[in-house]
C-alpha cells in the first residue's frame, strides 16, 4: 500500500508547493475511517482509494483533488459525514467528496428508464464540478484494474457498464489513454476468448516481421532531421479492444488489418507540425480519405492534433498524429488539464478547455423531452467522432461521423430541420440520406408545409435531430393516439380487474418518467409503450424472484459471531436500504436507516457504530413497517385496500384509526414486508386507487432508544 510520504512526493515532482499538511491530515484521516474494512481481494480498503489518488497525481492534478481521492468513500462506508468532512478539510473538498458519494449511488447499468434518469443526474453532477467525474473516471479504473477479486457475475455487470458508460465518457472528455485502458480492461472480462485470440496472432506477427516500431520510428526520425526539426517521435501498437472493434466494423480478418500501429510526433511548435506534415507525405504515400487537421478544427474538448495515415514499410499502413508538446498535454488529459499543475502552479495551456463550456457543448448537442430519448443522445453524442462542415455562407458545423443533411438542418435550428425537403452538398443535389465528408458545403432546401417523415428517423443520427422529429411526429398525431391510447389501457386494465382511472395512469406517468397521463396515452396509442409495461408500472408484479430465502438469523452482515440484532422502531429499515448499528448493552445492535435522524444523538460516540449491510438474498415478509393512508369514508373503500395490499403479497398485521371525518378516514397500517422494492410497490399500488388521497411511509422518532442506555 502507497505510504502517505510516497503519495507526497509523487504530487510534489509537479506541485513542490503542494499543502502536505493537508495531504497528510487527509491520509491519515481516510485510513482511520476505513479501518478494518477490507476489499473483495482482502487487502485493506484504504488501499483503494489511495490507488485513485495516485492516478490522479499522475494526471498532475491539485490538491483538493487529490484530497477528494482519498476520502471518496468515507460518507458512503464509514461513519464520517459531510458536517465532519467539511470541518475537517472545508466545503470544497466536502462537497467534491458528497458528489462522488451520490455518482457511485447512481445505477447506471439499471433498467433503460433508470439508467435515463441516473444519465440527467450524472450530467448535473458534471455541470456543478467536473473534478467529480474525474475522481469517479479514477475510482472506475483502479476497480477495473483489480476486477478479478469480484465474482464473475459481478465482473461482467461493471465490464458492460464500463464500456457502454464510462470508457466512452472517458473518451469524451479527451482522456484517451484512460478510455483505451477502461475498454480492454472491460473486453478482458466480457470477451477474453477474442481478446487472447488477437493477443496471440500480434505475437505471432511481430516474431514474423521483427520489431516494426523500432524501424518505423527510425525511419521518421530520419526524415526529420533531413528537414531541420527536433522532435520527439513515439511508436505504439493499438490495444486489443481497438483492433477488435476495427475487425468488426470493417468486417474484417486479422491478416488484412493494416493500420494496427500509430505513431506520435511532437514538436515544439504550430508551424512545425505543418512542416513535418509534408515531410511525412513527401517521404511515404497518403492514404486517401484518412487525413484530420484537428488543429485548425479542435475538438469540442480542447483536442488538437493532425492525424493522416501513410503506407509505410512493406506497405503496411500506420497512423501518425503530429502535435507541439501543449496540445500533447491536453490530447493526454483531456478536460483535466484545466486543473494541471506543472512546477507549483497551475499550468497556462493556452489550449486547455473550460469545463464549463465543454459540458454546456455536450448539454447543447440534444433537447429530448424525456429520459428514454435523453439516453439515446447523451450516448450518441459520446460515442460520436466528428466532421466539420460549412453553411453557404462559410459557418462551421461540427456533427458526428456519419451524420446527414437531416441533422445538419437540425443543428442549424428546429425549425429548419422540420421543414427540410431537400439538400446540395457543394453545390450538387443529394438524397437526404447522404453521409457528409469532412470540409463539405452543405444547403438544405425547405418549404412551408412540409413536416418531418418517421422514415427520418432512420436517416438522423444525432441526439437532437431525432428528439425534435420524434416530438414533432407525436404532436402532429398526439390527439389520434391519446384516443387510441385510451381505449388500449381500457381494455388492459379490466383483463387484470382493474380500472384505467385518471390517477393510475399519472401513477403510471410517474413511475414510467412520463409528463402525465396524456403523454402516457399518446405512448400507448403510437406503440412506443406495451400495455403490458403501463398495467406494470402501476401493479408490478412481486412473486420472489426465486434463490434460497435468507432468514432473520442471517439477515444482516458485519455482526459478531455472538451479536443479535434488532431493527429501530424509529426508521423500521427494510432490507435493500443502507443501513448502521449502535450497539447497546443487553439488547446486543440496534439496526438503523443510514439516514434516520436519531443517528445524530450518536454522533460523539463512535465506538458504538458499526458497518452493516442486508444479505443480498430473497428475505422473508418478515419486517413490520407503518404506512399512513389517507381515503375516502366510502362503504367498501377499506376492503378494497386491505386486498390490494394481499395482492403485492404483504400482509397486515395491525389497523390503526388516526383520525374519523364524515368524508375521509387516517389510519396506520403495519405491514410486513421483504424488503424496500417490496414497500415501493405497495406504496404505489395504493397510490394509484382513487379513493386513497395520500399514503406515505410512517416513522415514529418519538420511539427511538435512549442515548445514554449503553
Amino acid at each position: 500500500m502507497i505510504t502517505a510520504d510516497d503519495l507526497i512526493a509523487l504530487v510534489r515532482t509537479y506541485n513542490p508547493r503542494c499543502d502536505e499538511k493537508l495531504l497528510r491530515r487527509a491520509y491519515d484521516y481516510g485510513l482511520a475511517m476505513h479501518e478494518g474494512q477490507s476489499r473483495h481481494s482482502g487487502e485493506p480498503y484504504f488501499s483503494h482509494p489511495i490507488a485513485v489518488a495516485a492516478i490522479l497525481a499522475q494526471q498532475r492534478l491539485g490538491d483538493a483533488t487529490i484530497v477528494t481521492a482519498l476520502l471518496h468513500d468515507t460518507i458512503e462506508d464509514t461513519r464520517a459525514s459531510y458536517a465532519s468532512v467539511a470541518e475537517m478539510f472545508g466545503t470544497e473538498i466536502a462537497d467534491l467528496v458528497d458528489g462522488v458519494t451520490k455518482l457511485t449511488n447512481l445505477q447506471l447499468s439499471s433498467s433503460e428508464t433508470k439508467q435515463a434518469e441516473n444519465f440527467r443526474k450524472l450530467l448535473i453532477a458534471m455541470s456543478k464540478d467536473l473534478r467529480v467525474i474525474l475522481v469517479k473516471l479514477a475510482d472506475r479504473l483502479h476497480n477495473m484494474r483489480t476486477i478479478k477479486a469480484m465474482r464473475p457475475d459481478k465482473q461482467v455487470q461493471k465490464a458492460r457498464e464500463t464500456m457502454d458508460i464510462f470508457a466512452p465518457l472517458a473518451g469524451r472528455m479527451g482522456m484517451q489513454w484512460m478510455r483505451e485502458e477502461l475498454e480492454d480492461l472491460a473486453f478482458r472480462v466480457i470477451n477474453p476468448e477474442a481478446r487472447a485470440s488477437i493477443m496471440r496472432r500480434f505475437i505471432t506477427l511481430q516474431r514474423e516481421s521483427g520489431d516494426v516500431i523500432s524501424r518505423i520510428t527510425g525511419d521518421i526520425r530520419k526524415e526529420l532531421k533531413k528537414v531541420g526539426i527536433e522532435a520527439e517521435v513515439i511508436g505504439r501498437a493499438k490495444k486489443p479492444y481497438s483492433i477488435w472493434r476495427k475487425m468488426q466494423e470493417k468486417d474484417l480478418a486479422f491478416s488484412r488489418l493494416s493500420d494496427i500501429y500509430g505513431f506520435r510526433i511532437i514538436c515544439a511548435d504550430e508551424s512545425d507540425c505543418y512542416a513535418i506534415l509534408g515531410a511525412i507525405h513527401q517521404r511515404w504515400r497518403a492514404v486517401p480519405g484518412r487525413f484530420k487537421d484537428y488543429i485548425s478544427q479542435p475538438k469540442s474538448n480542447g483536442y488538437r492534433s493532425i492525424h493522416t495515415t501513410v503506407s509505410g514499410r512493406d506497405g503496411k499502413r500506420v497512423e501518425v498524429q503530429i502535435r507541439t508538446r501543449q496540445m500533447h498535454d491536453v490530447a493526454e488529459a483531456g478536460v483535466a488539464a484545466h486543473w494541471s499543475y506543472r512546477d507549483g502552479v497551475r499550468a497556462e495551456n493556452p489550449f486547455a478547455v473550460d469545463p464549463a463550456k465543454w459540458v454546456s457543448t455536450l448539454a447543447d448537442q440534444f433537447d429530448a423531452e424525456d429520459d428514454l430519448d435523453f439516453l439515446e443522445a447523451v450516448k450518441l453524442e459520446m460515442y460520436s467522432d466528428q466532421v466539420f462542415c460549412f453553411t453557404p455562407k462559410g459557418d462551421v458545423i461540427k456533427l458526428p461521423r456519419g451524420a446527414t443533411p437531416i441533422d445538419f438542418a437540425y443543428a442549424i435550428h428546429t425549425r429548419i430541420g422540420n421543414a427540410v425537403v431537400g439538400a446540395k452538398i457543394d453545390g450538387m443535389r443529394v438524397p437526404l440520406w447522404t453521409r457528409i465528408k469532412n470540409g463539405q458545403s452543405v444547403d438544405v432546401i425547405t418549404a412551408d408545409g412540409q413536416t418531418p417523415q418517421s422514415t427520418w428517423l432512420d436517416i438522423a443520427t444525432t441526439g437532437r435531430a431525432k428528439s425534435a422529429i420524434r416530438r414533432a411526429l407525436r404532436e402532429l398525431d398526439r390527439g389520434r393516439y391519446i384516443k387510441l391510447g385510451r381505449e388500449l389501457a381500457r381494455a388492459a386494465f379490466e383483463h387484470v380487474g382493474k380500472r384505467a382511472t385518471e390517477k393510475a395512469l399519472t401513477t403510471a406517468a410517474r413511475n414510467l418518467r412520463l409528463k402525465d397521463s396524456d403523454s402516457v396515452l399518446a405512448r400507448l396509442g403510437s406503440a412506443e409503450l406495451t400495455a403490458h409495461e403501463v398495467i406494470s408500472a402501476v401493479y408490478p408484479d412481486l412473486t420472489p424472484q426465486g434463490g434460497e430465502e435468507v432468514g432473520r438469523d442471517r439477515a444482516v452482515i458485519g455482526l459478531a459471531p455472538d451479536q443479535r440484532f434488532e431493527r429501530a422502531k424509529c426508521c423500521e429499515p427494510l432490507p435493500g436500504e443502507r443501513i448502521v448499528g449502535i450497539t447497546f448493552r443487553g439488547k446486543g445492535v440496534v439496526v438503523h436507516s443510514i439516514d434516520c435522524d436519531t443517528l445524530g444523538a450518536y454522533e460523539d460516540q463512535p465506538e458504538r457504530w458499526i458497518d452493516l449491510a442486508w444479505h443480498s438474498g430473497t428475505h422473508a415478509a418478515a419486517y413490520t413497517v407503518s404506512l399512513c393512508v389517507t381515503m375516502s369514508n366510502d362503504a367498501g373503500v377499506l376492503g378494497r385496500i386491505c386486498t390490494l395490499i394481499g395482492e403485492c403479497k404483504a400482509n397486515i398485521s395491525d389497523l390503526t384509526f388516526l383520525d374519523r371525518k364524515p368524508d375521509f378516514y387516517r389510519l396506520l397500517v403495519e405491514v410486513e414486508l421483504r424488503d424496500a422494492e417490496q414497500l415501493h410497490s405497495v406504496i404505489n399500488v395504493l397510490d394509484a386507487d382513487s379513493d386513497v388521497a395520500q399514503v406515505e411511509r410512517h416513522r415514529d422518532m418519538a420511539r427511538a432508544a435512549v442515548k445514554g442506555d449503553t
